[in-house]
């Protein structure tokens, strides 16, 4: 067969996927004087065509049956509503309010917008872009650069431990929803089997403001003295019945059979989110994704209607222009802006690589950017109404009832909502509100691990039941890991898995070396070429900064904090991790973090020839076919190439792999 080229600007083409399409097929969204140094290939697997005509390089001929089309979202809001639901998560509603409160109320969105402009978006918006680029989940979207397989590597690893302990909080509020089915809520008395003698149901704490008031009574017949050491229900509940906790972690005593039925129920309302692919849970991501906001709507109708809302809302938002002196301030803003953006985890990849490939993904990264931190202010107006309503029925100020994390959901707000009248209506939208937010994250996570592995086993017909397969035995090995966290003990290793293995530091790392590996290794202008292509227009060059210089900074600052004010972990400020549960959390954390590295030099030593020539082979990126369909330099010539009687061939340019 007679050898045919084809004009390019550039030999740095691969092509490793197979395709049955015969003559190959360029959309009329083709861009002009594209990439590609198209050739055709004769008998002897020889390469000849435009700039790379000289090299003279021997490829591989790829035959039998082509892989699948990759599926796509039925409508471009799935994808929207998807991103949404994912990144919109529990740390918008129990996180940033207390951030805002902790750290100077409104003066803490200046750092906050800074950071969301010089690391946020331009991560956000590199994930999504990528894996529309390259149409390939977190581990194979990094063919872009072969040698840093590593980055897609890590975010698996992330994303699975986050799969892994982020479903005990859906686990604990299903159990909470439950409960919230009753006349009286069982954690607004003190007359339960798990209640201890220090139980007391209403504080007087402003009874005691006077030292020399120590032993008179106040309450029942508990004195100022012995007041102090009181306990409310609430945290009776949630210590005693709920996790039943140990003495620490070298204790793991029983199971509790409640919450090992609860979490299997949302571990199955997992499976049948995602078993189906995008098809399905882009479906399913339109209820849990926009109910939250009907409930956090209602809830704050409820909670500007009590009193002492206004106190709780001008604490949120009350600024306090002296906090801006303060570094730990700009290190706040910057690890939730990463942990609220679910940036680094792999996921974002997976759900742009359902995306079309003229996907105008540069305008959704923005409109998604909106939402979530618009939803993170708005949820501190809900947030702190109540716990304002809640400071003023105890006679306290506000940042003694002020929580983070857990501490908001299952202590904080489920006292507010005791105090009102027709408790188990409102605690029952909390709740139901808080699995909503906590789901969606939870099962395209679970999409985004699914997606990656999946990709390294490209598609065969017979493999009829692949993806359902792949998805139960993923759900099954995090529930077996589970078990350790349904324990008496549980609580213990649920915090060193928050603490760790998803950690400020490794989510920083693995965004540092993403934006060093597409600016630095593929190259910025590049990548914002491949965009062009993409959505028709280049974005604004302050993305490609950004991925340069600023955010790799801002990254590697707040990296280097970190580490430098690394504290030991502790339960309730009491409880300090033995020296080998330390040793496990930094397992956690080193497990992800070092798939860079290693991978690196794994690849750099295998590889044969001096250091130059391993470089230049191992960051050549490897094309996939959909790229001949949308980069070709020249559609006419392309319509002109038959590979006759061998139509099952394909071209295809040295592998670096």
């Amino acid at each position: 067969m007679e050898k045919q080229s084809l004009p390019a600007s550039s030999c740095s083409l691969v092509l490793l996927e197979e395709t049955k399409r015969s003559p190959l097929h360029v959309s009329n969204g083709a861009a002009n004087g594209g990439l590609v140094p198209l050739t055709h290939s004769g008998s002897d697997g020889s390469v000849v065509g435009g700039a790379c005509a000289g090299a003279d390089r021997k490829v591989g001929v790829a035959e039998g049956p082509g892989y699948p089309e990759r599926e796509t979202w039925t409508r471009q809001m799935d994808f929207i509503m998807s991103c949404v639901g994912f990144a919109v998560g529990l740390g918008n509603v129990w996180r940033f309010p207390y951030l805002c409160y902790k750290n100077g109320g409104g003066v803490f969105l200046i750092p906050y917008l800074l950071i969301v402009f010089v690391g946020g978006i331009p991560i956000f918006f590199l994930e999504i872009a990528l894996g529309q680029f390259m149409k390939a989940g977190s581990i194979n979207v990094w063919n872009i650069a072969p040698l840093f397989k590593g980055l897609g590597y890590a975010s698996m690893v992330i994303v699975f431990f986050c799969n892994t302990y982020y479903i005990m909080v859906l686990a604990w509020g299903f159990y909470y929803l439950i409960k919230s089915f009753n006349a009286t809520l069982p954690w607004s008395t003190c007359d339960n089997p798990w209640n201890t003698a220090n139980c007391i149901e209403s504080f007087h704490h402003q009874a005691c403001k006077n030292a020399s008031l120590a032993n008179v009574t106040v309450s029942g017949n508990m004195t100022c003295a012995e007041l102090a050491d009181a306990r409310s229900p609430i945290i009776e509940f949630w210590e005693n019945k709920v996790l039943n906790i140990s003495s620490g972690l070298e204790e793991a005593g029983q199971f509790n059979w409640e919450l090992i039925l609860c979490l299997m129920a949302v571990w199955v309302m997992v499976y049948f989110c995602v078993w189906k692919g995008v098809k399905s849970s882009g479906k399913v991501v339109y209820f849990t994704a926009t109910f939250p906001y009907v409930v956090l709507i209602i809830l704050l109708v409820r909670g500007v209607t009590l009193p002492g809302a206004y106190d709780g809302i001008m604490y949120y938002i009350q600024p306090d222009w002296s906090k801006l002196k303060e570094a730990q301030v700009w290190i706040d803003a910057g690890t939730q802006i990463f942990f609220s953006y679910a940036i680094g985890l792999g996921a974002l990849t997976a759900l742009g690589s359902y995306n079309r490939f003229n996907n105008d993904c540069y305008k959704d990264a923005f409109i998604l950017a909106l939402i979530n931190s618009g939803t993170s202010f708005f949820s501190g107006f809900v947030v702190f109404s109540i716990l304002g309503f809640m400071a003023a029925e105890q006679g306290v100020d506000i940042s003694q009832v002020a929580e983070s994390g857990p501490g908001l959901a299952f202590i904080a707000y489920p006292k507010a909502v005791s105090l009102m009248p027709v408790a188990p209506l409102w605690a029952a939208l909390f709740f139901f509100m808080l699995v909503l937010l906590g789901l969606d994250s939870q099962f395209v996570g679970v999409e985004g691990f699914v997606t990656g592995i999946l990709d390294l086993f490209p598609g065969r017909p017979h493999y009829r039941y692949k993806r359902e397969i792949a998805v139960a035995i993923c759900c099954l090995l995090c529930f077996i890991i589970d078990l350790s966290m349904v324990t008496q003990g549980g609580m213990y290793v649920f915090q060193l898995f928050d603490y760790y293995s998803a950690s400020g530091m490794t989510l920083l790392w693995q965004a540092f070396w993403e934006c060093i590996v597409v600016a630095w290794v593929y190259g910025a202008d590049r990548f914002m070429d491949d965009v062009a292509r993409m959505i028709g227009y280049r974005p604004f060059p302050w993305m490609k900064w950004c991925w340069s210089i600023i955010t790799p900074c801002v990254c590697m600052g707040i990296f280097l904090f970190h580490l430098v004010n690394y504290k030991p972990l502790n339960y309730n400020n009491v409880y300090v991790y033995p020296w080998w549960g330390e040793v496990i959390g930094w397992g956690l954390a080193l497990s992800s973090m070092l798939c860079i590295p290693v991978s690196f030099l794994y690849k750099l030593f295998r590889a044969k020839g001096t250091f130059r020539e391993r470089w230049a082979h191992l960051t050549t990126p490897v094309w996939g076919a959909h790229h001949l369909e949308y980069m070709a330099p020249d559609v006419k010539s392309l319509s002109t190439l038959s590979p006759g009687t061998d139509d099952n061939k394909v071209i295809i340019f040295e592998s670096v792999m």
